[in-house]
């Protein structure tokens, strides 16, 4: 049974993480899903914009707590698993549609990179995005720590990932994380106004200039992110992740 849902509205096609009661917690297979919805959404002649977003009362709890538990016994997880999550998320980035984040509840570690690959982000007002890797000894390896800079700032970036610390939707707006905020109960008509917005542009300007800001932006991704799969190869072989993982998940501080 999969984990991902598809609407198509209009021209908009929404892929929904659908994993309810885990909190759509992302694991590589689903990860997987995600890619192949993601590519089909780029190849299709009908699909002129992609929202993601999750189910149930938040958009994601981030990368499944299990598999993060499976890298203390077996670090090379790490590269083995890296190129299916990475290309989910860098297909929201490459694709020449533009894509938008829908986000409600909480956006975790992997979702937020998730969200931070995607173009524009819409957040309820009760909504907060955090990137936690640190918490567990960890760094965000997913293009988070790739692409944050680029969209808050250096210093805002530090903030967030060395400490840890959740941003509410107020501040996602002030610093440039968020692009609209909205009611929970008027999030999907924001987003929809957004969506309109992008959909009364040419398609062919819209993938281009896409491109030309996401290279201007962050002219050293490939780098970067093959920095952050060496760290996080690194990381995982440590005893402070074994400390921190073993105390997140017996609830120990």
């Amino acid at each position: 049974m999969s984990n991902i849902r598809i609407e198509d509205i209009s021209a908009v096609r929404h892929v929904i993480i659908s994993r309810v009661a885990q909190r759509n917690a992302l694991s590589s297979n689903i990860y997987g899903e995600l890619g192949r919805a993601f590519n089909d959404a780029a190849r299709s002649s009908e699909v002129r914009c992609v929202v993601v977003r999750g189910d149930g009362p938040i958009f994601s709890a981030g990368n499944d707590i299990r598999e993060l538990a499976g890298l203390a016994t077996d670090p090379a997880a790490v590269r083995r698993g890296r190129p299916i999550m990475l290309s989910a998320v860098n297909a929201l980035e490459d694709m020449a549609k533009p894509t938008i984040a829908q986000i409600h509840g909480s956006c975790i570690g992997g979702a937020a990179e998730l969200a931070l690959a995607c173009d524009l982000r819409v957040m309820a007002a009760d909504a907060q995005i955090a990137l936690l890797e640190t918490r567990l000894g960890l760094i965000p390896d997913l293009g988070g720590s790739s692409r944050l800079p680029a969209i808050v700032g250096l210093g805002r970036a530090k903030e967030m990932v060395l400490t840890a610390r959740p941003v509410g939707a107020d501040e996602a707006l002030r610093i440039g994380l968020a692009n609209r905020v909205a009611p929970f109960d008027r999030l999907a008509e924001v987003t929809a106004e957004l969506v309109g917005e992008l959909l009364a542009n040419g398609h062919n300007a819209i993938g281009l200039a896409k491109r030309i800001l996401d290279a201007a932006a962050k002219p050293a991704l490939a780098r970067t992110l093959e920095m952050e799969v060496a760290a996080q190869d690194s990381l995982v072989r440590t005893e402070d992740f074994g400390h921190r993982l073993r105390a997140a998940t017996t609830g120990r501080g």
